[in-house]
Formats: C-alpha cells, structure tokens, sequence
C-alpha cells in the first residue's frame, strides 16, 4: 500500500512555532557526533522542503540549541542564510526563523545540544547494568526540539537518514533501519522510509547486544538483561501477528524492542520499529507483558494515524489501550484481558477524583495551550479513550466496532487527526447506521464533559472475584499463610488487586504478617512493590524502609516514583525524608521525571 501525503488540513498547534504554513519539511538528513564526555551532541540537520519556493521563511523549533550556522542546500558549504532565534519560552523555547531565497529547495543547520538537554539521558556506567555509559532519548511530548531543530509538532511528519558517530565500542540505535553488531569504526548509519513526526525520533547509544525472536522481531538490549529479556518477550512475534489478525498489516518492516536501563522515565515509547521498554517489566514470568501490546498496537494508533495536535492525545493513546487488550485477549484469553479492564477502570476513577469530577482536564478533548502538553498524559487520555471504545463495542457489537477501526487505520495511514475530523468520520460511517445511537452513546459528554459518562459499560473479571474471595478471608480473621493455597498461581495483575484492596487501617503488625507469608519488600516485580509501599509508608512498617529507598534511587519510572514520593511526604517526618532520598536519586531520573518532582519536592514542608 503506497504512503499518501498528508490531505487533511492541519489545526493550529498550540506547541509549535512552526505553524500550519507552506515552508513544511519532508526529509531530514540528519549528521551527529556522540561525545559522552561533554554530554552533548553535536552535527548538522539537513531539511528538505515538501514545497520548494512556498514561503520566504522555513520556521523551526529549537530549545536550549546553539546554533552555529544555517546555509542553503543539503551540503554545508552551501551559501550563509539569515536566521534568528526567537525569545525563549520555558515550554516551548524559541522560534528558528530562516530566510528562504526563491526556489529553496533545502536547508542544512549546524548546531550542538546543551549538556542539560532535556530530551538526553546520560548515564555513567555505574547507573547501567554493565560497566560502560549510556545515552538514550525520550522525544515525546515536544522534547524533540531539545536535541533537533526541527518542527516539533505531531501532525507534520517527515521520513529521514542519519549518520551516527558514536564511541567504537558501543552500538548506536534509532528509531528507524537498525544494525544488529557492533560496527568498529562507530559510524553508524540509518534510514526511516515511512514518514514520522519529531516525537517518534529516538536514539539509544550504549553497550547493548541483539537476539532475534523471529524473521522481523528482536531484543536489544545490555548483554547482563538480554537473557532475562529474551525469555520474558518469547511470544513477541505472537504479538504482532495477533495485532495483524485484528486491525491490517504492520506497515513498519520489523518490530524490535531496547530495554533500557531502570531511569527510563515511562514503561514503555513507541519508536517506531524499535520500542524503548523499561527493565521495570521484566517479572520472570511474563505477567507484565500487556505493555508490550500497548507499545505494539502503537504502530496503528499513534503511529499510522497520528494525534494532530496534543489537545487530540486521547485519540493515540484511547485507542491503543483499547487494542493492546484486544491482543492480550486473543494470546490469553478473555479472563486475563479482563483483569487488566478492572486495573484500568480503577485508574481512571482515582485520577478523575485526583483532578476533580468536574475538571477540564477530565475531558478527552483537552485546551493545553499555554501549558506544558505533559499535563494532558493523564489516564483520561487512556482510560477515558477505552472506556468511550469499550461503550461503541456493546451498542454496534465487536463485528462492527472491528471493521470501523480496521478501516479508518487503513484510510488515515500516515496521516494527522484531529477530534473533530474523527468525530465526523466517526458519525458518517459508524453512528448514523442506528438513529440515536449519538445521542444513547452521549458522545458530547465523553468528548467535551467532565468525568465518565452514565453510558459508561461496567467492567468485572472473574479472577479478581477471586482474588476478593481471599481478600474477605483476610479481613474475616484468616492469617496470611493460610491464603497461600488460593493465592497460587496469582498473575501480577491479581497480587495488585489485592494490594490495592487491602484495609486502610492495616497496621504494622497485619503488614509484617503479610510479608512474612509472602515475602512482597523482597519481590523483585516492580508493579507489586509499587503497590506495597504506599501501605508499608502509611502504617510506618520499617522493615520496607530499605528496600523502598533503594529502589527510588533506582527506578525512575515516573508511573512508580511519583505517587512514592507523594505517600512518602503524608508520613511524619517524611518531607525532610524524600527531599533527602530525591538529593541522592535525582541524577538518575529523565527530565520527563524531574520535571514534575522538582516542584513537588521544593515545595515539601
């Protein structure tokens, strides 16, 4: 199937400089040098032109870039271009404004990143699983610009190639055609054929090592967590064709996965053809692998058809969390996928209740603008998105639902959507077959009303009925070992069901019970010891207080950390505490984490 260009007019993006103009780029060529000494990169981006002699100005974005040079043409002893960067902005930084002679057809800029660039993790030996640096990228929302000069905005979306010189014996990775050994002399080079926006350009650069699963999947990752790795991600390849079986053809080649190193800041980005993931969901028994799916079916929703502006994120990440369920589904049945509805439902109700009921900000059609749009990556987005998904598939039925989403994948492939562009889409080829179907679904309320709409469809799963089964023997006087015979067997997903629900009032007493039965402040699973801390904090159960320490400093996922630190400063004595362990531990987080911790912590009484 051919890429189409991009037909659908483009809204005004609140988080670009570059406008919805005709100086649009289509290709970029893209020239770096990695020096982990400096923490810096340094290079020239060639920008070609979709429309040569459109505009007098090419406006890119940039923050916290040096630009050294601009010139004319894709080589850079072209002629010298004026250009200007525009005032800094804490969010959005500046304007790259350059003048375009007629006919200009590219543009080459040579620039370095600043060692503090928020889009740039780097990483001393010491804070990896091996004993050599590492660097990797986190692009999205709008970090792109930190790293690239480039239009930052999700709706435009260009292909590229790059040239990567990195240390000689450290392998480098991109969102795109990637090596699978080390090459001796550092140079590496990359190419992406299908066109993608700055969010989804990534970089990865350490001591790492590739296993195949299958003819076009993968893992990379350090050469101590690549055994792990490939035994936790065997049924990848299931995966992809389970998602295929559901919603088309993959359209991107091949799907590899990096782990990275425990800082990564999220569980898991998109890139496409290489999916950053963190060790995080590495369980031992492959329980927490829905993230995978969620990653994958990325490579439709968000990938294919992406949001046009962050104010439409709903539509990227709605949709996923609905597919990655429908593939977890298909590889482990309907009990399991119900599981993770539940998990997902109770999410949505405490972020809707952390925000508040009637907030904006619960709505799935978000205004960020003036704000920064990591503000609108809330379960709403997610959860809100699946529910309204979940509440078209019990009126029109699966059969229906399936064909609608398989097509409008298939028809906006490589292309920018926006809310109201779907909405109408939505109702000419789905809602106006059934007369007051819109008005029964109140599609007004999900999209532009607060909280979860009445037409919201309950969700229940079997194996957390069990789950409360044991959990009401327990409050009845049962003691924990005795609750081992039920509990065997129990998934991830169902030790968290039970964590969350235990009694608020459980003291220290009841919790060093439980951990004696089963051993949660030594569990090497991330997702339980989540759970357990905030409990451990809240009845002062000291014995947890090590091992919550150190996996602060080593985890930085910010799903994990954040409501850690938020529990940790409820107890007596616990701001001084976690302004104290933050000290420690902040080196290791991303930008992305720090972002939303520094305030948080500098404003601990």
């Amino acid at each position: 199937m051919p890429i189409p260009s991009d037909s659908l007019p483009l809204p005004p993006d609140p988080h670009s400089y570059a406008g919805t103009g005709p100086a649009r780029v289509r290709h970029l060529s893209l020239a770096l040098v990695v020096d982990f000494a400096t923490r810096t990169l340094a290079g020239a981006a060639t920008w070609h032109l979709a429309q040569p002699g459109a505009a007098e100005t090419l406006v890119l974005d940039a923050r916290d870039l040096a630009i050294d040079a601009v010139a004319l043409g894709p080589a850079a002893a072209g002629p010298a271009l004026a250009f200007d960067l525009g005032p800094a902005d804490d969010v959005l930084g500046q304007a790259l404004r350059i003048a375009l002679p007629p006919g200009a057809a590219a543009v080459t800029v040579r620039y370095r990143t600043a060692p503090g660039a928020a889009a740039l993790q780097w990483l001393a030996p010491g804070q990896t699983a091996g004993t050599e640096p590492f660097l990797f990228t986190q692009s999205q929302a709008i970090l792109a610009r930190t790293w690239l000069p480039c239009q930052d905005s999700p709706g435009i979306r260009f292909t590229y190639d790059a040239t990567v010189q990195v240390p000689p014996h450290l392998l480098a990775l991109m969102s795109a055609e990637n090596p699978q050994r080390l090459e001796p002399s550092g140079t590496y080079r990359f190419r992406m054929a299908q066109p993608i926006p700055a969010y989804l350009m990534a970089l990865a650069v350490g001591d790492l090592a590739f296993a195949p699963l299958s003819p076009r999947t993968g893992i990379y990752a350090e050469p101590a967590t690549l055994p792990m790795a490939t035994y936790e991600f065997a049924d990848l390849e299931k995966m992809v064709a389970a998602a295929e079986q559901l919603y088309g053809p993959y359209r991107w080649e091949r799907y590899d996965l990096l782990v990275l190193p425990p800082s990564f800041p999220f569980g898991g980005m998109e890139n496409p053809r290489l999916t950053f993931v963190t060790p995080t969901i590495l369980a031992g028994d492959r329980s927490l692998t829905s993230l995978v799916a969620h990653e994958l079916a990325h490579s439709w929703s968000g990938n294919l058809v992406t949001n046009a502006t962050w104010n439409d994120f709903w539509l990227n990440e709605g949709f996923t969390v609905y597919f990655e369920r429908r593939i977890m589904e298909q590889l482990y049945g309907r009990p399991y996928a119900d599981m993770l509805q539940v998990l997902g439902r109770a999410a949505l109700a405490h972020t809707i209740a952390e925000i508040g009921t009637a907030s904006p900000d619960t709505h799935l059609r978000l205004h960020l603008a003036g704000r920064d749009p990591d503000d609108g990556l809330t379960e709403i987005a997610y959860e809100k998105g699946c529910a309204l998904l979940l509440a078209l598939e019990a009126r029109v039925g699966r059969p229906r639902l399936d064909a609608f989403i398989k097509e409008y994948f298939a028809r906006f492939s490589f292309r920018a959507m926006d809310t109201d562009a779907f909405l109408s889409y939505l109702r000419a080829e789905l809602l106006a077959a059934t007369p007051g179907l819109e008005a029964e679904l109140q599609l007004a309320g999900w999209v532009d009303g607060p909280g979860l709409p009445a037409s919201a469809v309950p969700v229940a799963s079997a194996r957390f009925a069990a789950v409360d089964g044991a959990l009401a023997r327990f409050a009845a006087g049962a003691a924990p070992g005795g609750l081992a015979p039920a509990t065997a067997g129990w998934s991830s997903h169902e030790w968290v069901h039970f964590l969350n629900a235990l009694p608020p009032a459980l003291g220290a007493a009841g919790l060093a019970a439980l951990d004696e039965a089963f051993r949660f402040t030594a569990s090497g699973n991330a997702e339980i010891l989540a759970a357990w801390f905030p409990h451990a904090l809240r009845a002062g159960y000291g014995a947890a207080d090590a091992a919550l320490e150190k996996f602060l400093h080593r985890v930085g996922r910010r799903k994990f950390i954040l409501p850690l630190y938020r529990a940790l400063l409820a107890t007596p004595g616990g701001p001084a505490r976690a302004r104290r362990i933050y000290a420690a531990a902040r080196p290791n987080y991303h930008a992305v984490a720090t972002s939303t911790l520094d305030p948080l912590l500098a404003g601990a009484a």
